[in-house]
């Protein structure tokens, strides 16, 4: 007999030591053990000390278990000790998020070094707040190595402080290869980890530019993030090949020919990605609305490599005057988007609605339409207001007639969404003015005209007419959710509302109503903007889902996101989905087909979502500060838009944000009354969310995109 096999066979598997280490550990209860001990218990014999310690290597990188000082191990669990990621960063805390979806606050002395999207071991502290607070015990695993930053000069030599984690000095291992200077934005590698983030070390891996440019610290942005900013090989290899093929006759066979149609595009003057039009007309029940979407999924087929890029983007992500586009430009801005006077391949959502705006039927085909004109938003709120000139109204000869009767249904629309009782909440948009050399020069309010209001609504009708195929249907499907606020955060809205001296209904259970009904309370009267803040901040966020939820804020039990294609993955995927439909498939292939996909296109959209939405409010932010730069030291009127037990942020009519620190306050003992006010204790002097205070411009951080307020006490 072969005395090797023998030997081999009389060894311990590496799982048989997993489940030996568990079941030990566990007898031993929460008292630590000496890792020999251990050992010994496991009648770990010298052939088997390999597989012994890949047994407990594996167990601990699982988060199983831990080692502490003078190699004493104990179950993490028997220890209180929770698996969890970091999720976010600050200068001086943290977030992590653990498996079974709670997030933890971890002050920053509590962090160990651990940086985003590292897996660590979190204990339980004592809360200052009541939300779950912890510490990180161990680092299991480390996450992306990378970071932005900027470099500054300190104690005769060149540092890298960084954007996230503490704002200590991280030292820079020196590669002659990549030249920086004081003041540059940089991105950065960890070379070497300490215990305490400011003993990281660093090597530099490329320079954005000056810190002092916005246009410098949005690519920073991007990068932190892992926004993509050129396509793969493979899929610029396809999209060019796609492009050149251009638009064939023989795609149109099958499709429903609607060029005869008065269909066209109304979006903003800069769009290049065109991908919705719509048409109206009167019926003898009342209209027809057509809105008509470019069949992206015709030319981007599931799994090929375009495919799978868009669903790792999930989104175009815009910001300044730029955009990150889902889908090379060649798709996007070419045959794809919906361009007056060409031939173009659609998904069409065709609806018959009421004279009260109901729908009574719809329907899905495929389509070739040409669009009449690119309608532009600014020139028909100019039609509608009466006030086009020549050039204008022989823009839209052609569709003048479908205008009135568009703006005549969306009226009904709006006054049906009213009766439903959806809450009509408000925010501040801003339009940044950048000159050539890509510097911000001006922040203004981003006016919403009737012609918005318009396609808005028209949109809303044809994703409510896709969820409510696939919900009837029982087919896979992605939809877009928007659930029932928490208890708690409802709960916390009626204290608020109570502490404001605003009245409120009663309820069970909070309902789309409620919040119209509160909202309407205050509407015109100096407490609106507050609380209309309030119950945004009450809301849950919307998000993807595989599952029809409804929409708690448009009140509505069947949605999705179908009118854009060119930028949003759902809409891709869910056209690709419909197309099925339309081409006679049944549920149960349908449900084979499509079941896993719609899951993760749901997961993968969401997370994208976040993503895209995290980085142009910060790549928003960084040119607003940018702006200021140049008003610093003039006064401005502005709005208590935020209270915290630091100070207040106040915001200008043009949504420019600032902080007034308290320490910049009068001289006084300020109590804080979360998160509606600070109150000076003895002259009773109290700023409170909505006020309007006058401020100074006092400091700018392009770098970190923050703006530094005091009060103007010459006012």
């Amino acid at each position: 007999m072969d005395m090797s096999k023998k030997k081999n066979s009389a060894e311990v598997s590496v799982e048989s030591y997993k489940n030996k280490i568990v079941t030990f550990l566990k007898a031993h209860n929460k008292r630590l053990m000496q890792l020999s001990e251990l050992q010994a218990k496991c009648r770990t014999k010298k052939s088997g000390e390999e597989n012994f310690a890949l047994a407990f290597g594996e167990l601990r990188d699982e988060g199983v278990v831990t080692v502490r000082k003078g190699m004493k191990v104990a179950l993490c669990s028997s220890l209180g000790l929770k698996k969890a990621e970091i999720t976010r960063l600050s200068r001086t805390f943290g977030f992590a998020l653990t498996e079974d979806g709670t997030e933890y606050f971890i002050p920053g002395k509590c962090m160990l070094g651990a940086m985003p999207g590292d897996k660590v071991l979190v204990a339980d502290i004592p809360s200052r707040s009541g939300e779950p607070e912890g510490e990180v015990e161990d680092i299991l695993s480390f996450g992306s190595t990378e970071l932005t930053g900027r470099i500054e000069f300190a104690d005769g030599g060149l540092f890298l402080v960084p954007d996230i984690a503490s704002r200590n000095h991280m030292v820079i291992v020196r590669d002659e290869s990549v030249p920086f200077a004081e003041g540059d934005k940089v991105l950065a590698e960890i070379v070497f980890r300490g215990r305490r983030h400011a003993e990281h070390k660093v090597r530099i891996i490329s320079v954005f530019g000056s810190s002092e440019l916005a246009s410098a610290c949005a690519e920073a942005i991007l990068a932190s993030h892992g926004i993509e900013t050129e396509f793969s090989a493979e899929s610029m290899k396809e999209a060019r090949k796609i492009a050149e093929g251009g638009v064939q006759e023989y795609s149109f066979n099958n499709r429903q020919d609607l060029r005869h149609m008065d269909i066209f595009t109304i979006d903003g003057a800069d769009t290049k990605d065109i991908d919705d039009a719509v048409s109206v007309e009167r019926t003898e029940m009342g209209y027809r609305l057509g809105v008509h979407i470019a069949d992206v999924s015709h030319y981007v087929k599931g799994n090929s490599a375009l495919d799978k890029e868009a669903m790792r983007r999930g989104t175009s992500v815009y910001y300044a005057d730029k955009v990150i586009p889902m889908l090379p430009k060649e798709l996007s801005n070419g045959i794809c988007s919906l361009n007056p006077g060409e031939d173009r391949l659609a998904l069409s959502a065709i609806m018959e609605l009421d004279k009260e705006g109901g729908m009574t039927a719809f329907r899905f085909a495929k389509t070739v339409i040409r669009s009449r004109v690119k309608g532009v938003y600014s020139e028909i709120n100019a039609i509608m207001d009466g006030a086009a000139d020549e050039e204008i109204t022989a823009k839209y000869s052609c569709v003048s007639e479908a205008i009135p009767v568009m703006e005549e249904l969306a009226d009904i629309l709006i006054e049906r969404k009213k009766r439903r009782h959806a809450p009509e909440l408000e925010t501040t948009e801003s339009k940044l003015i950048i000159d050539s050399d890509g510097v911000c020069r001006d922040v203004v309010p981003r006016e919403r005209g009737k012609s918005e209001r318009i396609i808005e609504e028209f949109m809303l009708c044809a994703n409510e007419a896709a969820a409510k195929l696939a919900r009837e249907r029982k087919i896979p499907f992605v939809y877009r959710i928007h659930e029932t606020p928490p208890e708690e955060k409802t709960e916390n809205l009626c204290r608020l509302l109570t502490q404001l001296n605003v009245e409120y209904p009663h309820f069970n259970e909070f309902k789309p109503s409620h919040a119209a009904a509160i909202l309407e309370g205050v509407r015109g009267t100096e407490k609106f903007e507050a609380v209309n803040m309030m119950v945004l901040r009450s809301m849950a966020k919307a998000k993807y889902s595989e599952e029809p939820l409804g929409h708690f804020g448009l009140v509505l039990a069947d949605y999705a996101h179908f009118t854009s294609p060119i930028r949003r993955y759902p809409d891709l995927a869910i056209h690709r989905i419909i197309t099925d439909v339309l081409a006679g498939y049944n549920e149960t292939w349908l449900e084979k087909r499509y079941g896993g996909f719609a899951v993760k296109a749901a997961e993968t959209s969401s997370a994208a979502e976040v993503r895209a939405v995290t980085v142009e409010r910060s790549c928003e932010d960084v040119y607003k500060a940018e702006y200021m730069k140049q008003h610093i030291g003039e006064s401005f009127t502005a709005k208590i838009s935020g209270v915290t037990e630091f100070g207040f942020y106040a915001e200008l009519p043009n949504s420019v944000e600032g902080l007034v620190h308290i320490r910049t306050l009068p001289e006084g003992e300020y109590d804080y009354t979360e998160p509606v006010a600070l109150t000076e204790k003895f002259s009773g002097v109290s700023y409170r969310l909505g006020d309007t205070v006058q401020v100074l411009c006092a400091a700018v951080n392009v770098s970190e995109g923050t703006v530094d307020f005091v009060l103007d006490d010459d006012e």
